[in-house]
């Protein structure tokens, strides 16, 4: 990933950090020759001619440091501004008449470019702070506003800013596309080992459970087995395949949307509950589930499949081998509600009252106290002979607020 991102990152910036060097020489043949031809003008042609020198080597002896983003350091940017901040505060020493008559200074357009670097290094901010301080030296030199000055200075503020801002759109576009070849990329990986288990080890459970059911026996429950194992693994390649890797990060709203497993430790974006009771999903659980993500915070979504895990448990122990259970989760734009409801011979009245005064907590801690903590409420209903209802529910203002 580090590398695809930092060949796009260079396809976008390259281009301008190579404009950036024919910029910077041709300024500052320029510069040299605006002299030149204008030397009978300067009071002190000295002073201007040792600067122009300097400026010279600077501009040849840098240009390494104006090829890419790495080796443009922060020192570099600060030295090179300085450079021309120099030259602007010295063109009144050499040029006496420069603050009377709108003169051009010492390093003429080639401060220009010294603000773009700082525009493609750092981004529209950084320009922002390089035009403010040209501009400010620009005003000293004049010593008064004049109508070209302020020009110029609004020239170079508004396209350093303006290039700034390119920029950082063009990164976050080319982190974009270069996150999208991953999962691309990765959703092919998923999708062959899918084709592959599909042909291997799923075909194979399947006829162990077409002639574990053909032979009766023993053979028999090995076969139903087989089925069960076969309907689990279907599941967990689907949602392998349907699981949303894509992180989606948008800074100006601080939205961010990331996948974690039951066990992750994440807590730095909302988590896709349907993901966390996928794996419940088998042959004697069924799965129902919105179309779209069912988002929230990692602590709650946890907890909330914990206590669908506890409720499960409960329907394998007490409601007997051949008892089926069915998961209802539902997205309600205040609440999630998981409804988890088996075909059992259900609870007697005063059934749960009686375990918790013998010390059995099952369904007081694992169910119940779980939600309590997110701010939620656990409901059990159970009709003898009618099996049982545990319906789970999490209101989303609290549901950032779990363990």
């Amino acid at each position: 990933m580090a590398k695809r991102e930092r060949v796009v990152r260079m396809s976008v910036e390259q281009p301008l950090w190579r404009a950036l060097t024919g910029y910077r020489v041709l300024t500052m043949v320029y510069a040299v020759l605006l002299f030149a031809f204008g030397r009978e003008r300067y009071e002190r042609p000295w002073v201007a001619l040792l600067y122009l020198a300097f400026l010279c080597v600077w501009t040849l002896a840098t240009l390494p440091k104006v090829a890419n983003a790495a080796s443009c350091t922060k020192r570099f940017l600060l030295a090179d501004l300085t450079v021309a901040l120099v030259g602007i505060l010295l063109t009144p020493l050499a040029d006496a008449q420069a603050q009377s008559v709108d003169h051009s200074t010492l390093p003429t357009i080639w401060t220009a470019g010294s603000v773009l670097a700082y525009a493609i290094k750092g981004g529209w901010r950084w320009a922002g702070v390089a035009s403010s301080l040209v501009a400010v030296a620009n005003l000293v030199e004049r010593g008064h506003p004049s109508r070209d000055t302020l020009h110029n200075v609004l020239l170079v503020w508004v396209a350093s800013i303006a290039i700034g801002y390119v920029v950082e759109v063009a990164r976050a576009s080319e982190r974009t596309l270069a996150r999208a070849l991953e999962i691309e990329a990765a959703t092919r990986e998923r999708e062959r080992l899918a084709r592959d288990i599909h042909d291997g080890v799923l075909q194979v459970l399947a006829m162990v459970q077409r002639r574990g059911t053909a032979l009766g026996g023993e053979a028999a429950d090995l076969g139903r087995m087989a089925g069960e194992q076969e309907v689990a693994l279907r599941t967990l390649v689907a949602g392998g395949l349907n699981r949303p890797s894509l992180v989606s990060e948008d800074e100006s709203e601080g939205a961010v949307v990331r996948v974690v497993d039951e066990d992750e430790e994440h807590d730095d974006g909302p988590v896709d509950l349907r993901l966390l009771l996928a794996p419940r999903a088998g042959a004697k659980v069924t799965l129902s589930e919105p179309g779209a993500p069912v988002l929230l915070a990692p602590p709650a979504a946890r907890e909330l499949a914990a206590a669908v895990g506890a409720a499960l448990d409960n329907v394998r122990v007490h409601a007997g081998s051949g008892a089926r259970a069915w998961i209802l989760v539902e997205d309600w734009p205040d609440e999630v509600i998981v409804t988890v409801r088996d075909d059992g011979p259900g609870i007697p009245e005063g059934r749960l009252a009686q375990a918790e005064g013998e010390g059995r907590m099952g369904v007081a801690l694992s169910i119940r106290g779980r939600l309590r903590d997110l701010g939620g409420t656990a409901e059990l209903i159970s009709v003898p002979g009618q099996g049982t209802e545990v319906e789970l529910k999490v209101p989303r203002g609290k549901a950032g607020q779990g363990r």
